[in-house]
């Protein structure tokens, strides 16, 4: 059920102590939703988990990931920049931060942080221009080259999250194709704008990763 829509589905979560989606339930049992390997056992299903792209690949893709969307949030107009995306209470303001913000909260994890939701639901200023959500997004990608760079990327690390412990593995490949899947709607937003770009991803970028079948909710 999409919770955004269904105030009733979205108390029924909170009826079970849940406070933040995606999450599967059944009776009383619930789990988060970020996890495959999670999803994969709390479903009792026979089918192989984890991420099918090693760290060296992982990194690749997240950088080339950040390098299009610096190179697309500058063609959205500083106009047009308050107009919530399709079907969801975010700005293309927010999600060209947020883009980003995803990145930033795997790199915090890998510094002791614990990862939170409440990483996720940060805006940026409220009069933010394209020139400082790409600001942001270059410091960014470079803090991330920088850690991949110095060396402690062993895939096993633990890391610690909302929904339990992760290995480095598994929380870098949900940043890469979250990261992904909001330049994937930022391509779509420029073209609903009128915003020609020459596509710097393409089908082939979000192989092999858990892409959402959809581009937005629902």
């Amino acid at each position: 059920m999409n919770v955004l829509e269904d105030p009733a589905g979205l108390a029924e979560l909170q009826k079970l102590g849940v406070r933040s989606v995606p999450v599967l339930s059944r009776g009383a049992k619930y789990t988060f939703g970020q996890s495959t390997k999670q999803i994969v056992e709390f479903l009792g299903l026979d089918e192989k988990s984890g991420p099918e792209l090693s760290t060296d690949e992982l990194a690749a893709r997240v950088d080339k990931f950040m390098t299009a969307a610096l190179e697309l949030i500058p063609l959205m107009p500083d106009d047009r920049l308050d107009i919530h995306v399709p079907g969801r209470p975010r700005s293309y303001r927010t999600l060209g931060f947020h883009l980003f913000r995803v990145v930033q909260a795997f790199l915090d994890a890998n510094d002791g942080v614990t990862l939170v939701q409440a990483m996720f639901r940060e805006e940026p200023a409220p009069n933010a221009s394209t020139a400082d959500l790409v600001a942001y997004g270059t410091g960014i990608r470079q803090r991330f080259r920088d850690w991949w760079q110095a060396g402690d990327t062993a895939a096993t690390k633990s890391l610690s999250t909302y929904y339990g412990p992760q290995s480095l593995h598994e929380l870098m490949e949900r940043t890469t194709w979250h990261c992904g899947q909001h330049v994937r709607q930022y391509m779509m937003l420029l073209e609903k704008e009128g915003a020609s770009h020459h596509r710097p991803l393409v089908p082939s970028d979000f192989a092999r990763l858990p892409m959402p079948q959809n581009v937005w909710d629902g």
